[in-house]
């Protein structure tokens, strides 16, 4: 279940081929966090992430206009995402939620919850 049109679009998008250094974007209930991809299992069906630091350089406050700078952030865990029988990476430990996006980075916070 999610919480939003473009979540639930980013969800239900088919994945690029995973390559380290390429863009990722962790799906949330309607939050989204931006990620960089540090490393791929020879079969492709397990990823390393790392989530980037995300800096919001809009001025538009509480608002769902946010445009944000990105740049990696090599101090921040290295998490584990697997390719799931319905085709989606998710984030080892999640059995619902926790969709990796591949190829685009977008942070969004919702400040409507």
């Amino acid at each position: 279940m999610i919480g939003s049109l473009i979540n639930n679009i980013y969800e239900n998008t088919k994945p690029a081929k995973p390559e380290i250094g390429m863009d990722a974007t962790l799906i949330m209930w309607s939050d989204r966090h931006a990620y960089t991809i540090t490393g791929v299992s020879p079969s492709g069906k397990t990823i390393k992430l790392q989530r980037d630091k995300a800096t919001r350089v809009d001025k538009n406050g509480m608002s769902d206009a946010q445009d944000y700078k990105y740049e990696p952030d090599i101090e921040a865990p290295v998490e584990t995402a697997t390719l799931r029988k319905d085709g989606r990476y998710k984030l080892k430990g999640y059995t619902s939620g926790g969709t990796v996006l591949i190829g685009k980075r977008d942070e969004y916070y919702d400040y409507t919850f």
